[in-house]
């Protein structure tokens, strides 16, 4: 299934109920006072996260959700029923908007995660509220309020560990292939990933991680050019990033010839455009299609494309279509996010202490 990551949905509480004007009538009580009840409140809407949807693509086919309205009130004291609020399952993984006011509602990123985002109106006060001594036979009520209605922005933010950036055919779905059980398109012409795909990498029982590939970047990505533009916000979430470049990068009609530097440069160009904090996460160098030289050519072009890019973070030299050196990469990558893990708890525990 292909990933659709953003929607546009409107969801409308349920009116509160009316309050009922009503006054107590039995054989031998021939003063019964007010006895007319309040109305139910109406339904909410809530969203709830779901770890086994990953897209949000049945928000194409419906679009409005309405909770249910609450009963009006009756005589005798009795209320009326609540309406029933209404879940919309989501991707974990999503950021709720507020159309209207552009303000981020709530960001659901753990399975079962609920999120208020329309409160039903109060039901109605029925007249048995308003007697008093020099009142005794109300004949006021109050109506339900109104349920909320908002328009939202449904924005999906893959939950992967490692992001995978790079131009068109640096070979990132190949990677992705080489390490997990992910099977991407693959071939020898640009933007052959049209969507995102998570791979999950395990090293040994019980350490793991998830891997994505983004479509390829170009130049003016950030400013929508090309496909990337619609994914970059899918890295925003990872703690590090595998910058994938081609050392013999192949030139395709209409497309800037650029050289394996230059690319490391544009692409670090957008994610700066799209968000600054993008260029501030750990990001490693991983120097693709090794087997298209003679080793010692190839490790010659991988060491001068580093010395151009002046690059501190560590770096390698794979064949991803060969999976030379690519499991590496994976062994180190685990023991960073495990040391990562390990820092956040101790942060957490210290925190709890204090």
């Amino acid at each position: 299934m292909k990933l659709v990551d953003e929607a546009e949905i409107t969801v409308t509480a349920g009116n509160g109920g009316n309050g009922c004007v009503g006054f107590r009538r039995e054989k031998f009580i021939p003063l019964g006072g007010p006895d007319g009840g309040d109305g139910g409140d109406g339904g909410d809407v809530w969203l709830v996260a779901d770890e086994n949807l990953n897209t949000l693509v049945d928000f194409r086919h419906q679009t409005r959700f309405k909770a249910q309205r609450g009963e009006n009130g009756m005589g005798s004291q009795k209320y009326g029923k609540a309406g029933e609020d209404i879940q919309i399952t989501v991707p974990v993984g999503t950021v709720v908007h507020n159309v209207d006011t552009d303000e981020v509602i709530g960001d659901l990123t753990e399975h079962g995660q609920r999120l208020l985002v329309a409160k039903g109106g109060q039901g109605g006060l029925g007249n048995m509220h308003f007697k008093s001594s020099t009142n005794r036979s109300p004949r006021q009520s109050t109506p339900g309020g109104e349920g909320e209605e908002r328009v939202l922005r449904l924005e999906l933010k893959l939950l992967a560990d490692v992001g995978l950036l790079g131009f068109p055919n640096a070979g990132k779905s190949t990677f992705i292939r080489a390490v997990s059980a992910a099977t991407p398109k693959v071939a020898d012409y640009p933007f052959t990933t049209l969507y995102p795909n998570l791979g999950v990498v395990s090293v040994e029982v019980g350490r793991s991680f998830v891997i994505a590939d983004i479509p390829g970047l170009i130049e003016g990505a950030a400013d929508g050019a090309g496909l990337g533009s619609l994914f970059l916000r899918h890295i925003q979430r990872t703690r590090l990033l595998l910058h994938l470049v081609d050392i013999a990068p192949m030139e395709y009609e209409g497309q800037e010839a650029l050289t394996p530097a230059q690319q490391v440069r544009a692409i670090e160009r957008e994610l700066g455009k799209h968000d600054q904090a993008l260029l501030d996460k750990p990001r490693w160098l991983v120097l693709n299609k090794a087997d298209l030289m003679f080793a010692d050519e190839a490790r010659a072009a991988a060491e001068a494309i580093v010395a151009e890019l002046g690059w501190t973070a560590p770096w390698y030299l794979v064949s991803a279509i060969g999976r030379e050196g690519t499991w590496p990469i994976m062994l180190e990558v685990q023991t960073f996010l495990d040391r990562l893990r390990e820092d956040e708890l101790e942060a957490k525990s210290q925190g709890d202490a204090a």
